[in-house]
């Protein structure tokens, strides 16, 4: 037998595409090394020569002619009569090369080789997909769902290998049919039992992050920073970014005109509600942004326990709250920060107040004039001010200014 074909002998190969021709060739050398090692205790005077493109192989046995019964080593010395019978012209110290044939080996050393090389080739493939996918973690793959099961999805890539998608890795609203096509996040690449689990992830912040990178040109090109990602999948995320470039809003740049670019991410997500705000080293500054949509009326901060009260018009602590306590929780997490809010009990009962014009029959117009010259236009805005104050910033006198404290003092105590 002059030559193997490993295409028809070996199907193994046909599924082994991935692999490049050199890591093929060392494979199949060492499988048929570790044969010659075998049957003649060494492989150094043998050739193995491997063709991957036709599929042919063949096995060269080099040894030196030698005197007949000067032979020391079999392997590497062969006597002159034993030469001259292969070709006559042959002399004394040339080298005589013999073609090994495959079946010499014997039945049970090819079947022998064929598993060892099967399982050489799986592992290389395994080696392979780890890598493959190992470089993509945290980067979005597409997958065509090809089986949905209760705790998980099976998705198959171009090349048909195996990709899951867990049930705690999908979005709650998530619904798949077989034959769609997914987008996901490579979350992790693991080994169980010697097979290579791709994990894809919905729900992990890093699939919102590649999601806001694709459609933002400015997040891909580096003039927008992502600084951090929450989410309560299906439900709320907050995104803070920042910008690199003072012509650039960052915010703006990521929703797009009229929602735009934002609009095909929540689509993607479910109709997840997501707050693009802008990242400040200011924590105050950055707690009021977190708390989007709510309005803060004043909040206190503890920077050593990483604590803030906040503290809310009555309308508004429903929306910093949020749907089953959503809200708060994000911005915690976004800031770093434990946040409670309140009810601004101080901001309820200064509520009620009256313009100046409602007091026209007792303070003269020049004087109502005057004051809201100096931005005092309702009662407890000037009460909110001393008479030295008052007199200071305006040109009325202090007989006057004490005059116009009195007469709005006793309506709000009438009240």
């Amino acid at each position: 037998m002059a030559s193997i074909n490993l295409i028809e002998s070996f199907t193994e190969f046909k599924e082994a595409e991935n692999i490049d021709r050199p890591t093929l060739m060392k494979v199949l050398e060492d499988v048929f090394k570790t044969l010659l090692r075998k049957k003649y205790g060494s492989d150094e005077n043998f050739d193995v020569i491997v063709n991957t493109e036709k599929g042919d192989l063949e096995i060269l046995r080099r040894r030196t002619i030698v005197e007949d019964g000067t032979v020391e080593d079999e392997n590497a010395q062969v006597p002159y009569s034993e030469a001259i019978l292969i070709e006559p012209d042959y002399q004394v110290g040339e080298e005589l090369y013999e073609e090994v044939e495959i079946l010499d080996f014997g039945r049970r050393a090819i079947l022998a080789a064929k598993q060892t090389l099967t399982a050489r080739i799986g592992d290389l493939k395994k080696n392979i997909l780890v890598k493959k996918y190992g470089d993509r973690v945290g980067e979005i793959v597409t997958g065509e769902v090809y089986q949905v099961w209760k705790k998980e999805v099976l998705l198959l890539d171009d090349e048909g290998n195996e990709l899951i998608l867990p049930k705690s890795e999908q979005i709650p609203t998530d619904y798949f049919k077989k034959g769609e096509n997914v987008r996901a996040v490579v979350k992790k690449v693991e080994l169980k039992n010697n097979s290579p689990l791709i994990i894809l992830s919905r729900t992990h912040p890093s699939f919102l992050a590649k999601l806001l990178e694709i459609e933002v040109p400015e997040i891909f090109d580096g003039l927008i920073v992502i600084k951090k990602i929450v989410r309560e999948p299906g439900e709320r995320a907050k995104v803070a970014v920042e910008s690199y470039d003072d012509r650039i809003d960052p915010v703006g740049a990521c929703v797009g005109m009229k929602g735009s670019r934002i609009h095909g991410i929540v689509r993607e997500l479910r109709n997840e509600n997501i707050d693009i705000i802008n990242y400040t080293a200011n924590i105050q500054l950055l707690i009021q942004r977190a708390l989007t949509p709510a309005r803060i009326s004043r909040m206190e901060v503890d920077n050593e326990n990483k604590y803030a009260s906040v503290y809310l018009k009555p309308d508004q602590v429903s929306l910093a709250i949020g749907k089953k306590g959503v809200n708060i929780k994000l911005a915690c997490e976004l800031t770093g920060y434990e946040i409670d809010v309140f009810r601004d009990e101080e901001q309820e009962q200064t509520e009620f107040d009256i313009d100046l014009e409602e007091f026209a029959d007792e303070i003269e117009a020049w004087v109502i004039d005057e004051l809201k010259r100096i931005g005092c236009d309702t009662a407890r805005s000037v009460l909110d001010l001393t008479s030295e104050e008052l007199v200071r910033r305006s040109d009325l006198e202090e007989e006057t200014v004490t005059e116009v404290r009195r007469i709005l003092q006793e309506e709000f105590e009438k009240e």
